[in-house]
């Protein structure tokens, strides 16, 4: 299938009416079809004092789309048969064994009992029971009075991890679904099993190998300049998720780009912590699509974009935030994957394989139709407007 160019033309005015309309400052949209560019557009500001645009090189913060990173590094550990999926977390990391997670009913943290380490796999698809200080519940809240977020300025990654672990689980591991911050201790398994920085790793394992130069946990040497300001729509904090927007449109800035702790980030949050361009994305979205591009095989990408789940997100009965929608949308390893479109009431492929951050930007890869979309903006949270199902329906309308 290929792609009408007038109605490609509509993604450009439907930008224009978020940017006019103050709800976002500004934004960015790449899509490329069997590898070759067909649409790129950017509306707007990277920053409203400044009056610099959003343009094709701004660095931005892409928060969870750094998760699915984070997975190939690990899946590229377990396929030189470093160790197994099943394996419990403890064997990397002592602080996870004896671990205790809180009884059915539970009104308070102390009241626990005793369950199995999460395993490797639990961890990578949000069913080991931790959490984000962000979601419902009596250990998110736990989260919360710790302020454990894996912030850049939040010190090393080995201390949060064992801070995390002092945690109860909200949950037997295994028997719910709950977006947690199961990915950043998988970061601090790449760092034990392979003896480098989480950086380090990533650097010389995947993104210096694909070329993603501007890719970094701190913003790179020379980058200022471009790094975008971070927007909330709230009056209060911007991890407020569904919380109400004022009546009147406001673009309140959260972290302005010269005193950012992404300018020289302490930890290495692997599941949140990275900035980069939207190129930069692309490269590593063309690497999932063509099969590896020799860092990882493509055996071992079909099997991390496939479900991993017993059904759908939902069959699974999470009270968490997600990035995505959860009926008809099961969860590989990284990343969502379409099951049943119309259970996901969103234009898509079947195994479109897919996942988002905190402020607001989103990736996909379509299999059927040969697509990879990256978008970028700077709004958090990513719940605040629809943004992600509007563009999806605009690409799939463009098509003939």
């Amino acid at each position: 299938m290929a792609f009408d160019t007038n109605k490609l033309g509509r993604i450009g005015d439907w930008m224009q009416t978020y940017v006019d309309r103050k709800r976002f400052a500004g934004c960015s949209v790449l899509v490329a079809q069997g590898g070759q560019e067909v649409y790129f557009n950017a509306k707007g500001q990277r920053d409203t004092d400044t009056g610099q645009p959003f343009t094709r090189d701004t660095i931005a913060r892409i928060y969870s789309m750094t998760k699915p990173v984070t997975s190939v590094g690990i899946m590229m550990l377990a396929e030189r048969g470093l160790f197994h999926l099943d394996a419990p977390v403890s064997d990397f990391i002592p602080a996870f064994a004896d671990m205790r997670c809180l009884i059915d009913g539970a009104t308070a943290a102390d009241q626990t009992e005793p369950c199995q380490t999460p395993t490797l796999h639990q961890l990578l698809t949000h069913t080991s029971g931790l959490s984000y200080p962000f979601n419902p519940g009596i250990t998110a809240k736990a989260m919360d009075k710790a302020d454990i977020l894996f912030r850049a300025d939040q010190g090393s990654l080995a201390e949060m991890t064992d801070r995390v672990a002092a945690l109860p689980l909200a949950f037997h591991p295994g028997t719910r679904w709950e977006y947690s911050v199961g990915i950043d201790v998988l970061g601090r398994v790449i760092e034990v099993v392979s003896g480098k920085s989480l950086e380090a790793f990533l650097v010389d394992e995947i993104l210096g190998p694909l070329g993603m130069d501007e890719t970094r946990f701190s913003v790179p040497a020379g980058g200022i300049d471009r790094f975008a300001s971070l927007y909330t729509p709230l009056a209060g904090s911007a991890y407020g998720m569904n919380a109400a927007k004022p009546d009147t449109p406001v673009l309140r800035c959260v972290d302005k780009p010269d005193t950012s702790p992404f300018l020289n980030a302490e930890m290495h949050s692997g599941g949140g912590g990275l900035v980069g361009t939207i190129d930069d994305y692309l490269k590593f979205t063309e690497m999932l699509r063509t099969g590896g591009a020799g860092l990882i095989s493509p055996k071992t990408l079909d099997f991390m974009m496939r479900n991993h789940l017993p059904g759908d997100i939902a069959s699974m009965g999470p009270a968490s935030f997600a990035e995505q929608p959860m009926e008809g949308m099961g969860f590989g390893l990284g990343g969502a994957v379409v099951l049943n479109p119309g259970r996901v009431r969103v234009p898509s492929s079947l195994g479109d394989f897919s996942w988002g951050g905190m402020a607001s930007t989103f990736f996909w890869i379509d299999p059927v139709l040969d697509l990879s979309v990256v978008f970028f903006t700077q709004l958090a949270p990513s719940s605040s407007y629809p943004a992600r199902p509007q563009l999806k329906a605009l690409i799939h309308g463009a098509m003939t």
